[in-house]
């Protein structure tokens, strides 16, 4: 008898709501999706769709309250995270499953320097390590840092924002997770530096076999570096699908106004759309 292996991440039902004066106001609707090894997911919408929450439920880091977790399971190698005492969540969060958040300047400390902050990511989820130096720069030189000595020293302040950003990367990355999500990684930067930090993702997909989640508005990014693509609207999955046939032959309405929201090169000059415009 063969014995078919659980998918890596699957989200069956998911359904999340924010208490407010005292009623429950929906955030994600009955969300289902499924992530194989090895593959990146990328949830796509504008702000408020649900996507940032739906990716913070994964480990359960949205705090309750406010957040009411109403319904579904989220199942990582066949264990359901939503059901796991907190406790034994704990070996999950930064381990097993870890986050690049939107700001790396309001996710790092800025009293402590970034070989203080990378330390104690290795102690807590790599005790094994007893030369934590010599990984903190292995991990600075694999996302791109130049000179990963001298920086070990830096504050956060100390460096620029594409650096920030690379080295919380590094940082998540050093936990040597089983899972990558990455929630708006370039928001905050400038065009030039987001594509060196999209580059820089795509390499370590290739190189290291990562699976990753890509949380982002703006479905031009995801193009060669997402397999598959799920766009939410109003906190409800509205098109689910491999990146090219969504990118390429967009059904749902939201879609085709996301898409029609990006600027184009080829174009003559024109008033950009909005999605409000696009759905009328």
């Amino acid at each position: 008898m063969t014995t078919t292996e659980p998918p890596f991440l699957e989200i069956k039902n998911l359904s999340i709501g924010f208490s407010a004066n005292e009623k429950v106001i929906p955030a994600v609707r009955n969300v289902s999706l499924t992530l194989n090894k090895g593959e990146t997911l990328a949830i796509v919408g504008e702000s408020g769709s649900g996507k940032s929450a739906t990716a913070l439920a994964i480990t359960r880091l949205l705090a309750s309250p406010p957040a009411v977790y109403q319904g579904g399971q989220i199942l990582f190698n066949g264990v359901d995270l939503l059901a796991l005492p907190e406790k034994e969540l704990r070996a999950y969060r930064g381990g097993r499953i870890a986050y690049v958040f939107q700001e790396a300047s309001t996710s790092l400390n800025p009293v402590y320097t970034i070989r203080s902050q990378m330390a104690e990511m290795l102690r807590l989820h790599r005790p094994e390590v007893h030369n934590i130096d010599a990984e903190i720069i292995r991990w600075l030189e694999m996302v791109g840092i130049t000179n990963p000595k001298e920086r070990l020293k830096a504050y956060p302040h100390q460096l620029s924002g594409g650096m920030q950003q690379r080295v919380m990367i590094a940082m998540a990355l050093s936990a040597q997770p089983d899972l990558l999500i990455a929630d708006e990684p370039t928001t905050a930067l400038d065009v030039t530096i987001q594509a060196q930090i999209l580059a820089q993702l795509r390499k370590l997909e290739k190189e290291l076999g990562m699976t990753m989640i890509l949380i982002t508005h703006n479905l031009a990014i995801i193009r060669g570096l997402a397999h598959q693509v799920a766009v939410m609207h109003h906190g409800s999955i509205v098109e689910y699908g491999p990146t090219e046939e969504v990118l390429q032959h967009p059904q749902h309405p939201y879609t085709k106004a996301l898409l029609a929201c990006i600027p184009r090169l080829d174009e003559h000059r024109r008033r950009l759309s909005t999605i409000e415009k696009e759905l009328q």
